[in-house]
């Protein structure tokens, strides 16, 4: 097949743009060949949960799936009776990123809160955990967050058990959306089970697909009782993959060394070189009227831009608006993003920024 694409090429629209992490291209090489036993019954699948209860710790069970949408519907599904609703931040991927798959496909009502910076807090979940016993109102019984959070902030440890603690004395349940869990836990300095498991966290969703992988993320249960019935609903759910153990080769690729670790180190190191560069042609003048909007704290930069700026960038970068109506963009960082792509970036803020007379 001929190349359609320059292999050259790379934005920051998303870290699902980037290609496959060559580490994991030799690892589903090394799955293939012979005949395994499908629908996960092969032995990368059996493999990959010695592989999760070494980070997540023995009593974890881990539930191969596609897609970072199908892992979060999946799993919401499995830890709500069919009056339940989860209780969400309205910046959510799950509220404003999956096409109403919670509640068109799941069944899922979704109470969402309104937040500065993407992050749940007792009292704010005390907006929506209330109503039990009325028959009127969808039951609160899972509170679902995201790490890190589509705003590209970080919850510690000490923030995720104040939820936990919060939800489970008002018999909630909590679920993380981890698809960038990985992203966390390199800029927190910790292992994955020290902000999941060891504070509480019920069940949680792995990402792969923006780590490196071609495809694949997990339902990681780390409670077992809070969550019935996945290895059927994974199937109706249409994430029960036939030869998953290209899908699971992929994960203990990620997770068997060290790989999920130095890949997310790296996109959020070119995050915090692109946040330090802005800030500094801003601070000399050489870039003008561009302020971030967010913390930067895993891999992504939230920036507001002068009128027009953002058009001109995209001629060379693709890249999304976050919120069109204020000139907020977003930057994301991958595995593969070099220095001189970030240096590159900044150059063309510079000069659109310059250009356009900006104050």
């Amino acid at each position: 097949m001929t190349t359609l694409h320059d292999p050259a090429l790379r934005g920051f629209a998303s870290d699902n743009y980037s290609g496959i992490h060559p580490e994991i291209m030799a690892a589903i090489s090394a799955a293939n060949g012979g005949h395994q036993p499908a629908y996960g019954a092969d032995q990368y699948t059996e493999h990959l949960g010695s592989v999760f209860r070494e980070h997540f710790g023995e009593a974890t069970e881990v539930f191969p799936v596609f897609n970072g949408t199908g892992a979060n519907v999946t799993a919401l599904q499995a830890m709500l009776p069919r009056w339940g609703a989860a209780i969400a931040a309205d910046t959510a991927h799950i509220h404003v990123d999956e096409g109403g798959a919670p509640e068109r496909v799941g069944g899922i009502k979704l109470l969402t809160v309104s937040t500065p910076d993407g992050k749940l807090t007792p009292d704010l979940i005390d907006h929506e955990a209330w109503g039990w016993g009325d028959e009127h109102r969808a039951q609160p019984l899972v509170v679902s967050i995201t790490q890190s959070t589509e705003l590209g902030t970080l919850y510690t440890p000490q923030e995720i058990r104040a939820i936990t603690e919060h939800a489970h004395a008002r018999d909630m349940l909590v679920h993380v959306d981890g698809a960038r869990l990985a992203n966390a836990a390199a800029a927190l300095d910790l292992p994955l089970r020290a902000f999941t498991t060891d504070v509480g966290v019920d069940v949680l969703s792995f990402g792969g697909t923006k780590n490196g992988a071609m495809l694949g993320e997990a339902i990681v249960v780390l409670r077992p009782d809070a969550a019935s019935g996945l290895m059927y609903s994974r199937k109706y759910m249409m994430q029960l993959a036939s030869k998953m153990r290209f899908v699971s080769a992929q994960l203990i690729a990620l997770l068997e060394g060290d790989l999920w670790l130095r890949n997310a180190r790296h996109s959020n190191a070119m995050a915090q070189r692109l946040r330090r560069l802005i800030d500094e042609g801003v601070a000399a003048g050489s870039i003008r009227g561009v302020s971030v909007t967010q913390p930067t704290q895993a891999n992504a930069v939230f920036v507001t831009l002068p009128e027009g700026v953002a058009d001109r960038l995209r001629e060379k970068f693709r890249f999304y608006d976050w919120d069109a109506s204020r000139n907020e963009v977003r930057w994301m960082c991958s595995f593969d993003t070099e220095e001189a792509d970030v240096d590159a970036l900044v150059r063309e803020v510079a000069q659109a920024t310059t250009a356009t007379g900006s104050a």
